[in-house]
């Protein structure tokens, strides 16, 4: 079925926004809404009890030194090659697989200096209940490693939530919302992990919202976790997404209202710094940092 895709932008991230439409849902530009509630991932027994007391340092100074070291992580990121594997499934009654999307793509440069991605591998598509639409391919390409840059910080409402170990690297977390919804823009809604010791961002969870959640235009969007582990002894890239969730699709046009379990798998690899142009980060020093937490096991 045609869709349209969904005109959006967003002004801070590895790349854009994506959502799952069910096969007889045609898309349309999402209103602005507010924010709403959703399911995050759940967390496993590597994230300790949380410390909710205030911490020693101030938290605007830890959203404001994170957010610059988001800015640079940016535009590092923005020299660097990879390989990006990416999965999505659909799950039936019985937990097992019941339709898959896979694709294999290199980010690359070209010769003279732009941008650009190869597939190198992409089987059949078993999909039957949902599209992958122009925006969920955009959504693989960075929504999930979203950046809070300094520019994205007025946007949002950030609230210190406490403080936490994660395997042996202690965070601090903040909860992260839109202050409003813009037409056309996408907005983090979830919790961001910070390193207590680098404050750089180790793991984001959360949701890209808003949904369009209006009859025969539904435009659905599962719970994700990223991590990021460290690259070159200096940058904090994503290297695992995990996202999964049941969408709710309600009736449209005779037909049945249809619950879809969604899981899906975003692979980053093989870091390589290229492109035409090279910047040293960190004001010439090369963070040495052998505290971050592993990603989990990546199945």
């Amino acid at each position: 079925m045609n869709r349209s895709s969904v005109p959006f932008a967003i002004g801070a991230g590895f790349g854009l926004v994506a959502s799952f439409a069910i096969l007889f849902a045609l898309a349309a530009p999402a209103p602005a809404q507010d924010t709403d509630t959703f399911t995050p991932m759940p967390l496993d027994g590597r994230f300790g009890p949380l410390d909710t007391r205030p911490p020693s340092t101030p938290p605007d100074e830890i959203i404001r030194k994170f957010s610059a070291k988001e800015a640079e992580l940016q535009e590092a990121f923005n020299h660097y090659t990879y390989r990006r594997t990416a999965r999505v499934d659909t799950i039936n009654a019985q937990q097992s697989v019941d339709g898959e999307w896979y694709e294999e793509d290199d980010v690359m440069f070209t010769p003279d200096g732009r941008r650009t991605e190869k597939t190198v591998f992409s089987p059949e598509n078993t999909l039957k209940l949902i599209l992958i639409s122009p925006s969920d391919l955009q959504d693989i390409e960075g929504a999930y490693s979203y950046v809070l840059t300094t520019a994205e910080i007025p946007a949002y409402n950030i609230t210190y939530v406490g403080r936490q170990k994660v395997d042996e690297v202690y965070c601090y977390i903040f909860d992260v919302s839109p202050k409003q919804i813009l037409k056309n823009y996408r907005y983090l809604l979830g919790r961001i992990w910070v390193d207590d010791h680098d404050l750089q961002i180790l793991i984001t969870s959360g949701r890209i919202v808003p949904d369009d959640t209006r009859k025969g235009h539904q435009d659905l969007h599962p719970p994700f976790m990223t991590w990021r582990d460290q690259i070159d002894g200096r940058y904090w890239f994503p290297v695992y997404t995990k996202c999964e969730g049941i969408l709710h699709f309600a009736g449209v046009k005779g037909h049945m209202g249809l619950d879809v379990h969604i899981r899906e798998v975003v692979k980053y690899t093989a870091y390589k710094p290229g492109g035409s142009t090279t910047r040293t980060i960190d004001s010439g020093q090369e963070v040495q940092n052998q505290r971050q937490p592993a990603p989990p096991q990546q199945k």
